[in-house]
């Protein structure tokens, strides 16, 4: 099967951010899949150290202006989008004036992780799958990068199952070597619920939560993983296998973007 529409959400994307391993893969990824598809969509969060007037970012009226409900409280959704010259497409941004304006990306100046780091994550999450729901567009493939996506395996498979724009969507996971290591609190399971959730989607994942844990549920509630980073844990990959995932091996930088678009068809086989 061609693969023509592709959702692709990276924690980190080079330029906006400075180069990290996943940032530069993320990059070259896109832009060896760009004349391959119809359609790509990228979502980022919009991290305080992106500079929106250098970048020329600019708000998307139509998506912003909903609330989103963590932990019983309305947190605004902005959505800005930006071009990724290297790549001749747009990058769409998530923001919240509470979660990522003015503040660093997993650590503060200081190197300490933030706190609310587990909220972050379920807004970044919510606020991807809300907006594309919004654009009433069905992607094929939605591609999660980063530990930070890897709550939208269990919400497209869970709360949004039912959703017309990702009925028939196939789910890929990229396992970097970025991990966090403060283990979430043990609220975060309460918080993560929305929906008419219930635990037993979660598979016996129990508080708190450690960055293994969260690619494991990840892992769970996709159809594809990619290996992404040098050092992945060999268990990670051994429990993809054990549940009959399809995996794509560790690959160049150079070969990881034409193995990552033959991939995504072989799903649909």
């Amino acid at each position: 099967m061609k693969v023509e529409k592709i959702l692709f959400i990276t924690q980190e994307i080079t330029p906006f951010v400075p180069a990290t391993p996943m940032g530069t893969a993320c990059q070259s990824m896109l832009q060896a899949i760009q004349d391959k598809v119809k359609e790509i969509r990228t979502f980022s969060p919009l991290w305080g150290n992106i500079n929106t007037r250098r970048n020329n970012l600019h708000e998307v009226i139509r998506l912003s202006g909903m609330n989103l409900i963590i932990d019983d409280t309305d947190h605004p959704l902005i959505i800005k989008v930006a071009s990724l010259q290297s790549a001749r497409m747009q990058v769409y941004f998530i923001e919240n004036d509470d979660y990522f304006h003015n503040r660093l990306m997993i650590t503060d100046e200081n190197g300490k992780e933030y706190d609310d780091n587990d909220e972050r994550t379920i807004f970044f999450n919510l606020g991807v799958i809300e907006a594309v729901k919004k654009q009433r567009w069905c992607p094929e493939i939605i591609h999660c990068n980063g530990w930070m996506s890897s709550l939208v395996p269990l919400y497209i498979r869970s709360a949004y199952k039912d959703e017309p724009s990702f009925r028939d969507s196939k789910i890929i996971i990229s396992l970097f070597d970025d991990s966090f290591n403060e283990p979430f609190d043990n609220s975060f399971i309460t918080k993560l619920m929305c929906k008419d959730m219930n635990e037993e989607v979660l598979g016996g994942m129990a508080a708190p939560v450690t960055a293994f844990e969260l690619a494991k549920l990840a892992i769970r509630n996709c159809d594809g993983v990619i290996i992404n980073g040098e050092n992945v844990s060999p268990e990670l990959i051994e429990y993809a296998e054990s549940l009959g995932k399809a995996i794509l091996p560790k690959a160049t930088l150079e070969e990881s973007g034409n193995n990552c678009y033959d991939f995504y068809g072989s799903l649909f086989e």
